[in-house]
């Protein structure tokens, strides 16, 4: 009885979680359209207009300011985290998979000792009645 509240506990949680990866990347999916639609706008009327650098030109010793070449902006950033949702996502289900065929042998091994030891009160029984039956005869 334990195994079966614990197993349904275990479900309940592999359903919220599935639930969430799929709404993570349901809502990052819409935000990174918004951005690329955003972005690939802007990039095509970045080529018409000249942006003019803002403020003095650094003082030396310090460079221009540019950006990371390493960093992959926000947009990369969005599709990693689609991209973990979706791994995460995965991984739960192979591990609800797990746990539900865990839970399936656990109970057919259950099932089948409760079944031997029934079997063998009822056979002890009949021993001990065939005994009694014999002691009440010698008697």
């Amino acid at each position: 009885k334990r195994a079966g509240e614990d197993r349904e506990k275990e479900n309940k949680e592999f359903q919220t979680t599935v639930a969430d990866q799929r709404e993570t990347q349901k809502l990052l999916t819409a935000a990174l359209n918004v951005l690329s639609e955003f972005y690939g706008k802007k990039s095509k009327a970045a080529l018409v207009q000249k942006q003019e650098p803002a403020g003095p030109p650094p003082p030396p010793g310090f460079e221009a300011y540019k950006k990371n070449a390493a960093s992959g902006g926000v947009m990369n950033m969005i599709q990693q985290i689609i991209t973990d949702a979706k791994a995460m996502e995965a991984e739960t289900i192979r591990s609800e998979e797990d746990a539900q065929k865990a839970y399936e042998d656990f109970v057919k091994e259950t099932n089948a000792s409760v079944e031997a030891k029934s079997k063998e009160i009822v056979d002890k029984s009949e021993i001990k009645a065939k005994k009694e039956t014999d002691l009440v005869e010698a008697k």
